[in-house]
């Protein structure tokens, strides 16, 4: 595994692998690896022939007052597990090799970024999609991956994507999970043990709410009280729970089509996030990714 610093190296290795008749796959992260993470690298060696991984703690999707500085770092370890895993190419750039104080460009996806986590969140996303924005200039990969755990970023890179048209194709890995069900994430290392043994009411939530679809509820205010409730009584400090439709991310008034079950929530001193996406479809209900290649040209070649 070569591991570089700059993005003109990085450019050149994977430019290097295409010439050579490699599709490219992306894996973006900000390091701290775990499971899910590497679910996402093997499921870019099944599907290319080059596999590139970047690790960058991206200070410009940090708010005031967030974890910027006690963020997980394992830079070491996460690359001996890149290297375990097959991974051909590391960028480690610094905060100086991706931004310069000179720079004045923006990216926004207007509509999306405003809700769910972004309403508590403000400028999070826009630092999300900057970052992506410049990797994908970076490596020019043919795609690239992100896991459903964090739903709304993938609707919001997907977007982006296609809105820009990157020639890219965004795909997604599901969501892995500890045992009793919480979702993997590098800041569960934050949770003391009392909350680490509440926080899987979370999603114990999110599968009681699919249970309830299935049996034919269709109110989302019912389904999104009842979250509540449980979260609540776990001890979560809640974000928001919302049902929203999995591409616009917009409110709906029956659970119909498309859906995605998302919540946010404090418990401890450790904020946490989870989803389920489904199709709901008459009686059929079932799990699905918020993935999109329709959006793009690109993302219905392969």
């Amino acid at each position: 595994m070569k591991t570089v610093t700059s993005p003109r190296e990085a450019h050149e290795h994977t430019a290097a692998a295409k010439r050579g008749g490699a599709l490219v796959g992306l894996v973006p992260t900000m390091g701290a690896l775990h499971a899910g993470h590497a679910s996402l690298i093997r499921l870019a060696r099944r599907r290319t022939g080059y596999v590139a991984a970047s690790i960058f703690v991206n200070p410009k999707q940090f708010g005031p007052g967030e974890d910027l500085s006690r963020y997980p770092r394992d830079v070491q370890g996460d690359a001996r597990r890149l290297e375990e895993l097959g991974c051909d190419l590391l960028f480690l750039p610094s905060e100086g090799d991706l931004y310069s104080p000179e720079d004045r460009t923006r990216v926004y996806v207007d509509g999306l970024s405003e809700v769910l986590c972004g309403a508590s969140r403000s400028g999070h996303f826009g630092g999300v999609t900057l970052v992506v924005a410049k990797l994908f200039n970076v490596f020019q990969p043919d795609e690239a991956y992100f896991g459903q755990k964090d739903a709304q970023q993938a609707v919001i890179i997907q977007r982006m994507a296609a809105d820009l048209d990157f020639p890219v194709r965004i795909v997604l890995g599901e969501t892995v999970r500890e045992a009793d069900g919480l979702a993997m994430s590098s800041r569960n290392a934050y949770l003391t043990a009392d909350a680490r043994a509440s926080a899987p009411a979370m999603y114990r939530a999110l599968r009681a709410a699919k249970r309830s679809i299935e049996d034919g509820q269709r109110d989302p205010k019912a389904l999104e009280a009842a979250i509540e409730r449980t979260m609540q009584g776990a001890g979560f400090d809640i974000d928001y729970v919302s049902i929203v439709n999995a591409a616009s991310l917009a409110p709906v008034a029956l659970v119909e089509g498309a859906i995605l079950i998302a919540c946010a929530g404090t418990i401890g001193a450790t904020r946490l996030v989870d989803n389920v996406a489904l199709a709901v479809s008459g009686e059929s209900v079932r799990e699905i990714l918020c993935e999109f290649p329709e959006w793009s040209r690109y993302g219905r070649e392969h």
